[in-house]
């Protein structure tokens, strides 16, 4: 743990203005405040923000950073107030601590959707000051370096989120260090095996050659030299999450990899670059569609340098990465190597093109899960750079296609996308970009997003406003249909209605305005017969009953299974024959409907299946129902849509996803197949819809399932 000495030196080492005093005060009292507060590791609580602070300062943070990390905690664990910390350290630090404590506190809860509302509330916090995302990025490093004192599903829990939040929005702000090291723990806790496996292979690779590095490295500094290239070259393997990674992504085996071992030159000057990977190029056969030129497009994280693969000296298959020293400098460090503060200039988050996109997709998703699952596309995929007629380079995800493109300028150019021409010739809008491609989208003002678009985009931001069209239309949808069946129903029963009358009860349907009542009737959240009993409270006659009176249902003995069906569903006369639709699947946690039939008993539907629209004219048989207590005691049967990669492992994958959620396949169906991908159905047994969703969610994060949902037939 660094002494309090040691850390202001270190501060003052990069910052010879620092506020000397605000530090060592700042460091006593969270050793006050935390007292005799104790980790999990047994070492006092303190030693934790004191070791946050660091971190920070390798980054070399201004002091008002510094600061905060020693005070991250002291609001959320002791007794100290923001207004304790304002007065003391400022508003800068105050703002600072506050967005870190309210993350923390929301850390601490638990649910499915913690995890993105967490995510939600830290974009919103880094979009005010970029500086909230990195004291956080370092508080979860030394986390993530006492993982081991936790319990094993706490541990699995936090190398889990590491891994999907936390190390991409590092590798997002260019803090390539601090991302492989989250990355390396992340990967052991969660792949042992695996991880286990690699480290074997790399360690057998160094006894064999001990001395090949080294001598690479000789090698290539002669080739320099001869040639008049100032430079220093390094060395280094590649870290055992990234080899596994790439065998991943590549289905490649560990000895078909051919970048194991990377090797780093560093020059004076851009021209220097392109000269020693001239000289490279002319000594040494290159690998075939291994070069990349990340100094003319850089990536969206600022990275810059020249990738290449060659069979270098002693006939090893290497990478060389070229580079000058500030590129270097900014590639180890990110933003934090040319802050904007340092000129006296904002640190808003949102000054970052990204950061910007994230919050647009924050805007037009409809729930954190549905954010989560969007900004994990957008953070996830390595790049494509395309370019708009004018020139302009555009930065896409792998797999992107024109339509990705055309919500990459604007959402408004997305929406009303009808085709697009790449490298000038008209190509369908699903059609895969490479790199290089000139892309000009072509549109129409009466065109609107399809939903047939959500298959194959592959950017969090067009899929998040290709959704958000689809709800605001079916909301439209849902008040049409609310208004039909309020009004049939209020004609069916002879009850007078109307919407001046209806504006007085709005507050009872928790609504706004009286479309807002239509949708939640169409949508089948209130029932037209809730409508009538508040307009009318002294109409009681039972609708049930009424049908009942009318219809002659079936009614069964307490051994057969209609019987035990009905147990399940509120709101049913006991003993009513209940069969569920097969053309909506409907699971428990669906909101349902019952349907009366004559003769056959009551069919239960989700409120949104299609085929309601055939009893829209009949609300006398429309049935308010909901899920009874013994509903989940049984596996229910759902039917998915997917669309699969069209390559070796892709069903075994999707069988592995389907048995790890504890589901059970019970029928396959390929519906349509192509050389790259095919269609499937496939009917699961399953508990309720929650479980269905997390197993949604679980295929669209496989690479290989490139859509899934529910399906209607």
């Amino acid at each position: 743990m660094l002494r309090q000495y040691e850390l202001v030196d270190l501060v003052k080492s990069y910052d010879p203005y620092a506020d000397e005093d605000a530090l060592n005060r700042a460091y006593v009292f969270a050793l006050k405040k935390h007292g005799s507060q104790m980790r999990t590791s047994g070492d006092p609580y303190y030693s934790h923000p004191i070791e946050v602070a660091g971190i920070l300062t390798k980054y070399k943070l201004d002091s008002a950073s510094i600061i905060a990390a020693l005070l991250h905690d002291t609001v959320e664990d002791t007794d100290t107030t923001l207004e304790e910390i304002k007065d003391l350290f400022g508003e800068q630090v105050a703002q600072l601590v506050d967005g870190l404590t309210k993350l923390a506190m929301l850390e601490h809860k638990s649910g499915s959707s913690k995890q993105a509302e967490n995510f939600r509330k830290l974009l919103l916090a880094m979009s005010e000051d970029i500086r909230v995302l990195l004291i956080k990025l370092a508080d979860r490093l030394h986390n993530m370096r006492t993982l081991h004192f936790c319990p094993p599903d706490k541990r699995a829990r936090i190398a889990r989120e590491t891994l999907d939040i936390y190390a991409p929005l590092a590798e997002r702000i260019g803090m390539d260090e601090l991302k492989e090291e989250m990355d390396e723990i992340s990967f052991a806790e969660l792949y042992k095996d695996a991880h286990d496996s690699i480290v074997m292979r790399l360690n057998f690779l160094r006894e064999q050659g001990n001395d090949i590095v080294p001598k690479i490295i000789q090698q290539l500094e002669k080739d320099m030299e001869d040639n008049g290239v100032h430079c220093t070259i390094t060395g280094r393997e590649k870290s055992p999450y990234s080899i596994w990674r790439k065998m991943q992504l590549k289905n490649a085996s560990f000895e078909q990899l051919s970048d194991i071992m990377a090797f780093r030159i560093c020059v004076e000057t851009v021209a220097d670059c392109y000269q020693a990977l001239g000289i490279i190029h002319s000594k040494y056969h290159m690998v075939p569609r291994r070069f990349k030129d990340y100094i003319s497009t850089p990536k969206p994280n600022g990275y810059q340098s020249l990738h290449t693969g060659v069979i270098g000296p002693l006939d090893v298959r290497i990478e060389v990465q070229i580079r000058t020293y500030e590129m270097h400098e900014v590639n180890e460090k990110g933003v934090a190597a040319h802050w904007a503060y340092k000129q006296g200039q904002h640190t808003e988050g949102k000054n970052f093109r990204w950061v910007r996109e994230l919050l647009e997709i924050l805007d037009q998703a409809q729930n954190p899960d549905e954010f989560l699952e969007n900004t994990k596309l957008e953070m996830y995929n390595d790049q494509v750079f395309c370019f708009t007629p004018k020139g302009d380079l555009i930065g896409l995800p792998v797999g992107s296609t024109p339509v990705d493109f055309a919500y990459a300028i604007h959402s408004n150019v997305g929406n009303t996308c009808v085709g697009a021409k790449i490298n000038g010739e008209i190509k369908p809008l699903r059609t895969i970009l490479q790199n290089g491609d000139q892309v000009e989208v072509l549109t129409a003002k009466n065109q609107h997003p399809s939903l047939e678009w959500d298959r194959f985009v592959v950017t969090g931001k067009a899929k998040a406003a290709i959704r958000r069209y689809v709800r605001i239309n079916k909301r439209e949808q849902f008040i049409t249909l609310g208004k039909e069946i309020i009004d049939k129903l209020f004609k069916a029963e002879d009850q007078e209605f109307s919407e001046k009358e209806l504006v007085k009860y709005l507050s009872n349907f928790e609504a706004e305005t009286v479309d807002d009542v239509y949708a939640k009737v169409g949508e089948g959240l209130v029932t037209g017969w809730d409508v009538l009993r508040i307009m009318h409270p002294a109409y009681r006659q039972s609708k049930l009953e009424k049908v009942v009176s009318a219809i002659k249902l079936p009614v069964f003995n307490k051994k057969d299974k209609n019987k035990r069906d009905s147990l399940k569903i509120r709101g049913l006369i006991d003993g009513m024959a209940v069969h569920f639709a097969g053309c909506c699947h409907p699971l428990p946690g669906d909101r349902i409907v019952g349907i009366v039939t004559t003769g056959k008993g009551v069919t239960i539907h989700t409120v949104d299946c299609p085929s309601l629209h055939n009893y829209d004219k009949e609300p006398e048989r429309w049935l308010d129902v909901d899920w009874g207590p013994e509903a989940e005691q049984e596996k229910h049967i759902a039917r998915l849509k997917l669309m699969l990669s069209n390559e070796p492992g892709a069903l075994a994958e999707v069988a592995n996803i389907v048995a790890k959620a504890e589901a059970n396949i019970i029928n396959l169906n390929i519906t349509y197949r192509t050389l790259s991908y095919f269609e499937i159905l496939l009917d699961i047994e399953i508990k309720n819809v929650d479980q269905l969703n997390n197993l949604i969610l679980n295929m669209r994060a496989e690479k290989l399932i490139s859509y899934v949902a529910r399906a209607n037939k």
